[in-house]
């Protein structure tokens, strides 16, 4: 089950450590470090949410339309594909960087509001924690599936955590663009490999 979870974290840090508005947000609360714990609880326990469905989900179809676990895990294995193609052409071409303005949303409601919108009014969030991360932890059967989806909501929590409280020391490091390109690299290498795992079955 440990190596179960820990696929599941790796699966789960490759998909969401990117550079997107949630990101974005999450880095600019903590470069200005206000609100920056709901904001991190917030995305963490969204995720969690999501994989949890998507987990329960796949399960359920699997069941009632095995088929369809052959599409899903082609279109899957496609997607992860193309997502490291982009991510390691931006490693190669570089120019990527991420300017997160040191003024964050200082009040609690609008900052969860915020947080929230760019959480689950992402069309993205559904592919990447529903529906491959659900088609991944189908894998690994009825009850290891579980201890995948538990590894890949800790990744994301690690991943939050870190940027929302590790900001203010990245911030430097960050405003470089070769640092996104070291980043994009180790994001293209991760979901080559899920892909190439995916496909193999």
């Amino acid at each position: 089950m440990t190596s179960t979870a820990l696929a599941g974290l790796l699966a789960g840090l490759g998909l969401i450590v990117a550079i997107g508005s949630q990101n974005a947000f999450v880095l600019r609360q903590g470069l200005a470090r206000q609100q920056v714990g709901p904001v991190v609880a917030v995305c963490a326990l969204s995720d969690a949410a999501l994989i949890a469905a998507g987990v329960a989900g796949i399960g359920t179809l699997v069941e009632q339309a095995p088929g369809v676990l052959v599409v899903v895990r082609w279109a899957g294995a496609l997607f992860l594909a193309t997502y490291a193609a982009l991510s390691l052409r931006r490693a190669a071409r570089g120019g990527e960087t991420l300017e997160a303005a040191a003024q964050g949303v200082t009040r609690l409601v609008p900052a969860v509001l915020t947080t929230l919108a760019l959480t689950w009014l992402n069309p993205h969030v559904y592919l990447d924690t529903v529906l491959l991360l659900g088609s991944l932890a189908s894998g690994y059967g009825a009850d290891g599936r579980w201890a995948f989806a538990a590894g890949a909501a800790l990744g994301s929590v690690v991943w939050f955590v870190g940027l929302g409280y590790g900001a203010r020391l990245a911030s430097g490091l960050f405003a470089r663009p070769g640092a996104w390109r070291v980043l994009d690299l180790l994001i293209g290498i991760v979901m080559l490999a899920l892909a190439v795992s995916l496909a193999l079955g």
